[in-house]
């Protein structure tokens, strides 16, 4: 199935009902649809086609959507850009992808201005005669032959140990992914989804914009998470929300009344892109009234393993592989682990990626008999639930032992003095590394020492932190991710000036 056929149930099947608000104003389908078509017929006439790459340097707005849904009519490589991407992050991915056509807010207008002359001029670049309205237009974009196979999208990896690589996403990995999220959470047509990630990132790309297409439910897509999001949910009254530990951490300030009233009328939470403290799940239950579900997804592979939405949803875990997912943990000889034992996770399934783009020795690197190599580290309990343990590239040895970082900052998230934390590995003379922890505190004071004996009492002495630093803030991504690349040697001035 391609994503062109997997769109017409909302597309065309609910063409009269309203399927997206933005800015105040509603679009049904059928205008969502139209405009799309216009778009493509704006492409087009910039000369893409099938297998051309288009760069999106965009916020969260209307534009988005239509100039993505333009490429999967069109067959056009859909490439995001991060907005908070520099000169030099853009420009190595506009050399690496060599789009035919680089979209950012200054050439936004002229192409909106081109495909809106389309609804009475030809836009006949994809079919023979030459259509001159956008329902013709329309039937000669049915003429892309489009496969399981043709690639969708070029989403890059944040690149934290070198450049990004392009993953090549298919209409087949997209669609694989939507199916089964549809009916592993319920989501239908009668949902009501706020939508606060950025689009440019696969969360928001693969999971929000294809759901929400697939099911036909009604979106509100938000430019960005806000403070004031708790009256946007009131006002709104989604029934489904994706967001990421950081959103979450601020819907904790949410007055304990509203925060009822929101849960009273919500079906699903869920996290995703970093993982949820076991803090934070507990107190948002107990505010809202709603277990939120954790998943756990990739660039590279979209969403893999989910807590169930009927079942036990198992703090610390990530649930159990979804529908058609396979799973391996191995060691480091690439033997497979037993349960309780912790091993590198390996994936196949139809939403994993192929390859990078052009990057035929990463692509080899990536794979081991056919099995995606994710490079995070995790166990599996008797009744087969997964739990993340932390990145390979994070391992801290420490005097021969293993340290997971996770582990630490867990501890750490449960303390009442401390905010959030993140721990790195250092390098030491005589064990190698040893942990740091990296330590924003609730009002901008706390005792290290206290903090210190704690870790000491309840940590195996090898795990505890050998340093605290106090931050002001920790530094991440646009979606949450703590960088910690970033953090080597960073103190409270040093978190303040790198911010951007």
């Amino acid at each position: 199935m391609n994503l062109r056929e997997l769109f017409t149930a909302g597309l065309v099947g609910r063409r009269d009902c309203v399927g997206l608000e933005w800015r105040g104003a509603e679009y049904t389908f059928g205008e969502i649809d139209e405009r799309s078509t216009r778009m493509a017929g704006a492409l087009a006439g910039r000369g893409l086609r099938r297998g051309d790459r288009l760069c999106v340097y965009l916020g969260n707005r209307i534009e988005f959507v239509d100039l993505f849904l333009a490429c999967v009519k069109t067959g056009v490589i859909f490439v995001p850009i991060n907005i908070l991407y520099r000169e030099r992050e853009f420009t190595h991915i506009v050399a690496d992808a060599e789009p035919k056509l680089v979209v950012t807010e200054k050439e936004l207008g002229e192409l909106v201005a081109e495909a809106a002359a389309l609804t009475a001029e030809a836009a006949g670049q994809f079919s023979e005669h030459k259509p001159g309205r956008a329902s013709e237009c329309a039937e000669g974009l049915e003429s892309v032959a489009l496969e399981e196979e043709s690639p969708a999208a070029l989403v890059y990896t944040s690149g934290t140990t070198g450049a990004s690589k392009g993953a090549v996403l298919t209409h087949g990995n997209f669609a694989a992914n939507a199916r089964n999220l549809l009916a592993s959470w319920r989501i239908t047509e009668t949902d009501r989804f706020l939508l606060a990630l950025p689009l440019f990132h696969v969360h928001a790309l693969g999971n929000g914009l294809h759901c929400w297409l697939a099911s036909g439910c009604r979106m509100r897509l938000l430019e960005r998470f806000e403070h004031a999001a708790a009256e946007t949910m009131l006002n709104f009254r989604p029934t489904l929300f994706f967001g990421v530990p950081t959103m979450y951490v601020r819907l904790l300030e949410t007055r304990k009344e509203v925060a009822r009233e929101i849960g009273a009328r919500m079906r699903l939470f869920v996290s995703g892109s970093a993982p949820l403290p076991v803090a934070v799940l507990e107190e948002f239950r107990k505010l809202f009234g709603h277990l939120i579900l954790e998943r756990y997804g990739m660039t590279e592979t979209l969403m893999n393993i989910a807590n169930p939405y009927e079942g036990e949803r198992r703090a610390g875990s990530v649930g159990m592989p979804l529908p058609g997912v396979s799973v391996r943990l191995v060691d480091g000889e690439g033997r497979e682990v037993t349960d309780g034992e912790e091993g590198e996770v390996l994936l196949k399934g139809p939403n994993v990626f192929g390859g990078y783009w052009r990057r035929m020795e990463a692509t080899r690197a990536a794979f081991a008999d056919g099995w995606f190599k994710t490079g995070d580290i995790a166990r599996r309990s008797a009744d087969g639930y997964y739990t993340l343990c932390g990145r390979r590239s994070d391992l801290i040895i420490s005097g021969g032992f293993n340290i997971y970082p996770r582990e630490i900052e867990e501890f750490l998230a449960e303390q009442p003095e401390v905010a959030e934390a993140a721990v790195v590995g250092e390098a030491d003379r005589v064990r190698g590394e040893v942990a740091v922890a990296y330590v924003v505190w609730r009002g901008g004071e706390g005792d290290e020492a206290a903090l210190e004996a704690r870790c000491k009492e309840k940590l195996a002495s090898f795990k505890c932190p050998r340093r605290f630093v106090r931050m002001a803030q920790l530094p991440r991504n646009a979606l949450g991710k703590v960088q910690k690349h970033l953090l080597g040697g960073m103190g409270v001035e040093g978190a303040e000036s790198g911010k951007s």
